[in-house]
C-alpha cells in the first residue's frame, strides 16, 4: 500500500474517533506464546475438544488459569470464567397454520398439509402480512450476475420463490449451500417478514399435528437448539403445489407455467402478489427429552471511561473440536469424527490446532494484551470463549440470547476462526486473510478496520471474497459471529480460509504458520482498540455486502 494511501486511512480513522487516530501496533502480541499456548490446546491431552467431552474441560480450565494470572474479571455465572451452556433436544408438538387469502377467496393450511413449518419455530404469535412478494428463484448471486431482488426492497414482506436448482448458470452441486441458505437470506440480510419455498412437490401425509405418531413409550427427538423456545422466530415455511396454486390462482402467471420454468431452469419473472394476504399462526408445545451441558469462557477487560465503561467491544473464538474416533474406522474412514488423511488413518485425534485453536490462543493473546497495558481502552473488552461450534453454533447462540452483559450495549463483534494456515496451502496466500461481515450491518466499522490494517507497520492483504452473497461456501452463516449478527450487533469474521486439513486428523500445529497468525491477532487488536475508543458505536447502516470477489485491500 502507497504513503498516500496509508495516510488517508489514517485520516479517515481520526475523524471517525473524534480525536487523533489510534497510534497503530498497541502492545506486541508474542508469537512464542501462541506457540506455547498452542501446542497445549492442540495436544492429544485434550483429546480432540469434543463438545461435551472431558478434553474441553481441561482447555476451559486451561483458559481460565491464563485469564486469573493476568488479572483478567471473570464474566461467567456467579463471578466465575464459566457460563453454563444447556443444549436441549426437543420434541415438537405442532397446531400451526398459514391462511391465505387471494382476493375474496381464504384457504388454511395447517401444518402437515400442504406446508411444513420448521420443527423449531419459536414462541405462539400470529403474525398479518399484506405484502407478498414474488421473488423468482430467490437469489442474490453475484458470482453469476443473477440477483431476484434488484430493485425490489422486501423489507417486511413475505417473500415467496421457486426452483430446486436455481436458474441454468448456477451449479446446483456447488451451489447447495447458497439454494439452501435462500431463506436466511432473505429474513437476515434482506431483512423479509417471512419465506415460502419449494417443498417436496405434493401434500405431506395427512397427522393430526406435524409430529408423526411414535411407538408407546418412545420420545424421539425432533431438533437439538441451545436457544430459547420461546424466542419469535421468521416464519420460513416450505409448501407443495396445492399450495403455490392457490397463492397464484390470481397472478400475471400462474403457477403452471412457473414450475415449468423453474424445473428446465429458464429466467423467472420478479413480481408482486397483488391483493394477496398471509397469516401465520404459529402454536407448538415443544417437550424437552434431553439436556447436555458444556460452558462458555467468559471475561472481561473494563474499559477506563465511566461513560463508555459499560458498553463493549466483543471477541470471540470457539475452543472445541470434533475430539477422537473411539471405534474402529472403516476403511472408507466411516467411525471418524472428521476426515481421515490418506496415510493418517492411525492418528485417531483430532486436535483442531487452526480449526479453531488458532483462534482459541489468539484471544487469549488480546486478552493479555489489553488486561497488562495502559492506558486500558475507554470502553470495556468482552472475551467469550464459546463452547460447541463445531456441532451448531451452540456457545454463541447460547450467549446472543442469554448474554452476561446487555447485548444492547455490545457495539462490535470480531470472531477469529482459522485464522493459523493459507488458503489452500498456497504460498501466494502468505500475506492474506478473509474478511467476512464487516460492511453487512455497519459499513463504519468496515472503515475503521480498513484504516487500522493501514496503519499496520506490514499491512496485510484484505480479501473480501469469501464475504461475497454468492460465496459457495456460506461462511457467513457458518460461525459465531452469525449468532451477534443475528441480533443486529455489527461483526467482523477474521479467517484465512479452508485448507487440505480442515476437519482432518491432520490439522496439527506443525502445519501453522505463526507470523502470519501473530500480525493478524496484532490487526483484530488495533481494530478492537479503535473501535473502544470510538466516542460513538459504529453506526449501523444496514447496506449489506458490498465488498466481494475481487475486492482487496
Amino acid at each position: 500500500m502507497n504513503v498516500r494511501r496509508a495516510l488517508a486511512s489514517l485520516v479517515a480513522c481520526s475523524l471517525l474517533t473524534g480525536g487523533p487516530a489510534a497510534s497503530a501496533g498497541g502492545p506486541p502480541i508474542e508469537s512464542a506464546d501462541l506457540r506455547t499456548w498452542l501446542t497445549y490446546i492442540a495436544s492429544d491431552e485434550l483429546e480432540g475438544r469434543a463438545t461435551f467431552g472431558a478434553g474441553l474441560g481441561l482447555a476451559a480450565g486451561y483458559l481460565q488459569r491464563q485469564l486469573a494470572e493476568w488479572g483478567v474479571t471473570p464474566a461467567g455465572d456467579g463471578g466465575s470464567y464459566l457460563q453454563s451452556v444447556s443444549v436441549l433436544g426437543v420434541q415438537t408438538t405442532s397446531r400451526s397454520s398459514v391462511t391465505v387469502r387471494v382476493g375474496r377467496h381464504t384457504r388454511t393450511f395447517k401444518d402437515g398439509h400442504g406446508v411444513t413449518f420448521p420443527r423449531e419455530m419459536g414462541g405462539r404469535r400470529t403474525l398479518s402480512l399484506s405484502r407478498v412478494q414474488f421473488a423468482g428463484y430467490g437469489l442474490d448471486a453475484p458470482g453469476i450476475d443473477h440477483n431476484d431482488f434488484r430493485g425490489t426492497g422486501v423489507a417486511g414482506a413475505a417473500v415467496v420463490f421457486l426452483g430446486d436448482t436455481g436458474p441454468r448458470a448456477l451449479d446446483a452441486g456447488r451451489g447447495r449451500r447458497l439454494l439452501a441458505g435462500r431463506s436466511r437470506h432473505v429474513l437476515d440480510q434482506l431483512r423479509g417478514a417471512a419465506t415460502i419455498g419449494p417443498g417436496a412437490g405434493r401434500p405431506g401425509p395427512a397427522r393430526e399435528s406435524a409430529v408423526p405418531a411414535r411407538p408407546a413409550g418412545r420420545r424421539s427427538i425432533d431438533f437439538t437448539t441451545a436457544q430459547r423456545l420461546d424466542r419469535p422466530v421468521a416464519p420460513a415455511i416450505t409448501v407443495a403445489d396445492e399450495v403455490y396454486e392457490f397463492l397464484f390462482s390470481a397472478a400475471p402467471v400462474r403457477y403452471a407455467e412457473l414450475k415449468r420454468k423453474a424445473a428446465a431452469q429458464e429466467p423467472l419473472p420478479v413480481f408482486p402478489l397483488d391483493d394477496v394476504s398471509l397469516t401465520f399462526t404459529i402454536d407448538a408445545d415443544y417437550a424437552v427429552v434431553r439436556t447436555q451441558r458444556t460452558h462458555n469462557v467468559v471475561a472481561i477487560v473494563p474499559g477506563r471511561d465511566p461513560a463508555l465503561r459499560d458498553t463493549y467491544v466483543a471477541f470471540g473464538a470457539h475452543y472445541d473440536h470434533v475430539g477422537y474416533a473411539d471405534r474402529p474406522l472403516g476403511a472408507d474412514g466411516s467411525g471418524a469424527p472428521g476426515r481421515v488423511t490418506p496415510g493418517a488413518a492411525g492418528d485417531r485425534i483430532w486436535n483442531g490446532a487452526d480449526d479453531d485453536g488458532s483462534g482459541t490462543v489468539a484471544l487469549l493473546a488480546l486478552a493479555k494484551a489489553f488486561a497488562t497495558s495502559e492506558p486500558r481502552p475507554r470502553r470495556s473488552l468482552l472475551f467469550v470463549w464459546h463452547a460447541g461450534e463445531e456441532r451448531g453454533l451452540w456457545g454463541s447462540r447460547y450467549f446472543a440470547d442469554r448474554p452476561t452483559v446487555p447485548l444492547e450495549q455490545v457495539v462490535a463483534q470480531l470472531n477469529l476462526d482459522m485464522i493459523g494456515r493459507n488458503r489452500d496451502d498456497s504460498p501466494a496466500q502468505s500475506n492474506t486473510v478473509y474478511l467476512v461481515g464487516s460492511d453487512r450491518i455497519s459499513s463504519e466499522l468496515h472503515d475503521v478496520n480498513r484504516a487500522a490494517n493501514a496503519a499496520l507497520p506490514a499491512p496485510l492483504t484484505l480479501d473480501y471474497e469469501l464475504n461475497d452473497p454468492s460465496d459457495l461456501e456460506q461462511l457467513y452463516y457458518r460461525s459465531d459471529h452469525y449468532s451477534y449478527a443475528a441480533k443486529g450487533v455489527p461483526v467482523i469474521f477474521f479467517t484465512t480460509g479452508l485448507h487440505p486439513d480442515y476437519h482432518a486428523n491432520t490439522d496439527d500445529v506443525s502445519r501453522i504458520e505463526f507470523d502470519k497468525m501473530t500480525r493478524i491477532t496484532q490487526l483484530v487488536y488495533e481494530t478492537g482498540a479503535r473501535l473502544a475508543n470510538l466516542d460513538h458505536p459504529p453506526v449501523r447502516d444496514h447496506r449489506g455486502p458490498r465488498a466481494g470477489k475481487g475486492t482487496r485491500e
